[in-house]
C-alpha cells in the first residue's frame, strides 16, 4: 500500500508542487488548507477564500482529494496571544518560527496522524538527513534565496521524523517550471511576504487596534536631548530608519532606533550609520532549541542569523544553564530581542532561541 501524506497546501506554488511531486512519487496524498486565522481585512474581505479556491483548482489539476481544517482557536491560544504580549513588552517577535512550531508541525501533525497518514509535507525550502541513528537532522534548502531553515529552528525529533520537504531540494525557478508545465493555476501567483495575520494591511494600524498606544518622548541616545515624539514603544524595532519623523535633525544623518525605556516611555535614537550604539559583539538567548536533542559541545565555533534575511555570521557559542551566549568575530548591526538566534554548522540547522538582549 502507497505511503499516506497530508501536505499542507496554502494556495501557493510551492505546497502546490510539493503536492504534485509526492503524487508522482506514488504516495497517497491528500490536500489539506490550514485556515488559521478568521479576521476580515478592513476591505472586508477574507483573504484566505481567495487561496483556499487557488488550493481547491490545484488539487483538481493534480488528482487529489482536498479538506479544510480550522486551528484558528490554537493559533489565537498559542502564536497570537504571544505575539501581542511580546510586543507589549517592547520586543520584535517573529511569529512564523512559532506558527510552525505550535500549528503546521504540532497541532496540524497530531491532526495527520489521526487521519491514519504517515507523514506530513509543506512546501518549505529545507531539507531532512535522516542519521544511521535514527535521528532527523535539518538542512537548509538547496535555494539559498529561499532557504527557510531559520524559521524551522524549534522542530523537534519527533516533528522531523514525521515531515517531508519536497521542494527543498530545488530552486524556486526550477519549481514554478515545474508547476507551469502540469497547468497548476498558481504557476505564476505571487509568494506571499510579511505577517501573515497581517497581509497588505498597515502594521500600525493593525496592531494598534489590540494594544493601547502611548506616546512618549524621542530622546537622541548620545545627548540626551528630546529630539521628537514616538507614538507607542511597540510601534517601534531596534535598528529601525523610517517613519521616525525626525529627519533632518542634528547633523543630518539618518536617524535610527538604538533602545527602549519601558519604565519611563523612552524611545533611544542615534545618528549615523556607524553610530557604535547599533552595534553588538554578541547576544544571549533565553533558552534555546536543539533540533538533535542537545548542544555539539559547551563552548564551540559555528555561524549564526539572528534575522532572517541575512548572510552567516561566524559566532563562538558558550551553552549555558538557561540559553546560549554567542560572540561574533565582528561588530554586528540591530540586535532584536524577541527574534531568534538560529545557529549553523555548515548546511546543518543546529536549532535556535529567543534573543533576550544584545552585549
Amino acid at each position: 500500500m502507497a505511503k499516506r501524506v497530508m501536505v499542507g497546501m496554502s494556495g501557493g506554488v510551492d505546497s502546490a508542487v510539493a503536492a504534485l511531486l509526492l503524487k508522482q512519487q506514488g504516495y497517497d496524498v491528500l490536500g489539506v488548507f490550514m485556515k488559521n486565522w478568521e479576521e476580515e481585512d478592513e476591505d472586508g474581505v477574507c483573504t484566505a477564500a481567495e487561496d483556499y479556491d487557488d488550493m481547491r483548482r490545484t488539487c483538481d489539476v493534480i488528482g487529489i482529494p482536498y479538506y479544510t481544517v480550522n486551528f484558528a482557536q490554537e493559533y489565537r491560544d498559542r502564536v497570537f496571544s504571544v505575539f501581542l504580549r511580546e510586543y507589549q513588552a517592547g520586543r520584535t517577535p517573529n511569529p512564523d518560527v512559532l506558527c510552525n512550531t505550535e500549528i503546521k508541525f504540532n497541532a496540524f501533525l497530531e491532526f495527520a496522524i489521526m487521519a491514519d497518514c504517515d507523514a506530513l509535507a509543506t512546501g518549505h525550502y529545507a531539507r531532512i538527513r535522516r542519521m544511521p541513528d535514527g535521528r532527523a537532522l535539518l538542512r537548509r534548502g538547496a535555494d539559498a534565496n529561499k532557504d527557510q531553515s531559520y524559521f524551522l529552528c524549534g522542530l523537534n525529533q519527533d516533528m522531523l521524523q514525521n515531515a517531508m520537504f519536497p521542494v527543498g531540494g530545488m530552486e524556486k525557478r526550477h519549481v514554478r517550471e515545474m508547476a507551469w508545465l502540469a497547468g497548476l493555476p498558481v504557476a505564476d501567483k505571487k509568494d506571499s511576504t510579511g505577517i501573515c495575520f497581517i497581509g497588505e494591511r498597515s502594521f500600525r494600524k493593525f496592531i494598534s487596534s489590540y494594544l493601547p498606544t502611548q506616546p512618549g518622548d524621542m530622546v537622541d541616545a548620545d545627548t540626551g536631548a528630546r529630539v521628537g515624539r514616538h507614538e507607542g514603544l511597540f510601534l517601534y524595532t531596534i535598528g529601525q530608519r523610517k517613519g521616525l519623523g525626525i529627519g533632518g535633525k542634528g547633523t543630518g544623518d539618518p536617524w535610527f532606533v538604538t533602545e527602549k525605556d519601558l519604565e519611563r516611555n523612552i524611545l533611544y535614537v542615534c545618528q549615523g550609520e556607524g553610530n557604535p550604539r547599533l552595534y553588538q559583539k554578541g547576544l544571549v538567548t533565553e533558552g534555546f532549541h536543539w533540533i538533535a536533542g542537545e548542544a555539539p559541545g559547551e563552548e564551540f565555533c559555528c555561524t549564526a542569523k539572528f534575522r532572517y534575511r541575512q548572510t552567516d555570521v561566524a559566532v563562538r557559542v558558550r551553552v549555558e544553564e538557561e540559553g546560549i551566549t554567542a560572540r561574533f568575530d565582528a561588530p554586528q548591526r540591530a540586535v532584536t530581542p524577541g527574534q531568534y538566534a538560529v545557529l549553523y554548522q555548515g548546511d546543518l540547522c543546529l536549532g535556535g532561541g529567543v534573543i533576550h538582549h544584545g552585549i
